[in-house]
């Protein structure tokens, strides 16, 4: 994620982006309500989609209401400048947002609100109104306490104590990295093909609460459209199947690539035993046909051998494969 880097002096310094800047208002979109984890037994085969990203993409979703608010402040702050934002512009989002009283940042470096949890989104607007700065009061105190849940729960251990390993993060590796992922990840990735929703599922910060006592409604844009794909079927995706699913959808930035290599990785970790000598064989396809990229074919490789050296500890091992060509 070179661009956190490219971007610095802008992130340290906001009234680059917004001349005359005076304050940035932040606000939270509810994706989803606590109690309700992503753990919902899936047919084999299929791979799982984060939360997040099964119902419309939030960037417009958000910026639609952005712009509302905005609208309706200028109407009332006629000379006063108003920049809406969610992922748009090189700024702190969370870090700003902490500071604003909307959360703690947690041992899993995502924001957590007491009465929201953490499954909400974040934007804001950059202006020119020189508002009141929140007072230490408003601060939210860290509750993570002696709570090790995320650190313990994470299959690849990316987590440690309010810190996150990206190039060992799932999110990352199955939505940011567009080159073959290391095969030691491959079985902790599980049924994950975008995104993973684990440290949070297991937060007690998302756990159910009694009726009454949560606050916001999760924005109805998010209903789930795509909880999960058929691994198989991405196989045989040409660019055209996958504009055609991910529209709408925030899944549009993974590239056909992407989602080919996230699929063989989950196919081989969900498929039962009596499936996977079939799917060997395909990959085995897949990794000499010269019109799928070179990571596709890479990756088809990676998984075509941990395969064959998972069935070749069984009594009914099949011959091993033959050597890729090309």
């Amino acid at each position: 994620m070179d661009y956190l880097v490219r971007d610095l002096a802008l992130r340290l310094d906001p009234a680059r982006i917004q001349p005359g800047l005076k304050s940035i208002i932040l606000v939270a979109d509810l994706y989803e309500k606590r109690g309700r984890p992503n753990t919902a037994p899936l047919p084999p085969g299929h791979a799982r989609v984060a939360r997040y990203a099964q119902g419309a993409d939030y960037h417009p979703a958000v910026k639609k209401r952005l712009y509302a608010l905005s609208d309706a402040l200028r109407e009332r702050f006629k000379s006063a400048q108003f920049k809406s934002f969610t992922d748009t512009v090189p700024l702190f989002e969370r870090e700003h947002a902490e500071h604003a009283g909307l959360g703690w940042v947690g041992k899993n470096t995502m924001l957590i609100h007491p009465r929201l949890g953490s499954n909400f989104v974040l934007g804001g607007v950059l202006t020119t109104l020189e508002l009141d700065p929140p007072d230490e009061q408003s601060r939210i105190a860290d509750a993570c306490g002696t709570c090790t849940r995320c650190i313990d729960a994470c299959p690849t251990r990316a987590i440690t104590q309010y810190s996150v390993d990206a190039s060992r993060c799932i999110s990352y590796l199955t939505i940011e990295r567009e080159k073959p992922i290391a095969p030691e990840f491959h079985a902790a990735i599980g049924e994950w093909i975008y995104g993973c929703d684990i440290c949070q599922d297991v937060c007690p910060h998302n756990s159910e609460r009694p009726e009454g006592t949560d606050i916001g409604t999760p924005n109805a844009a998010y209903s789930p459209l795509r909880r999960s794909f058929d691994a198989l079927s991405i196989l045989g995706w040409i660019e055209d199947d996958r504009q055609r699913e991910f529209d709408g959808s925030p899944m549009k930035r993974a590239t056909l690539a992407m989602m080919k290599r996230n699929a063989m990785i989950v196919a081989a970790n969900t498929l039962p035993p009596d499936q996977l000598t079939a799917l060997a064989s395909r990959l085995r396809s897949i990794q000499t046909d010269r019109n799928e990229s070179e990571h596709v074919r890479a990756t088809a490789q990676q998984v075509a051998a941990s395969i064959h050296a998972k069935l070749a500890g069984s009594t009914t091992a099949p011959a091993a494969p033959p050597p890729a060509q090309g």
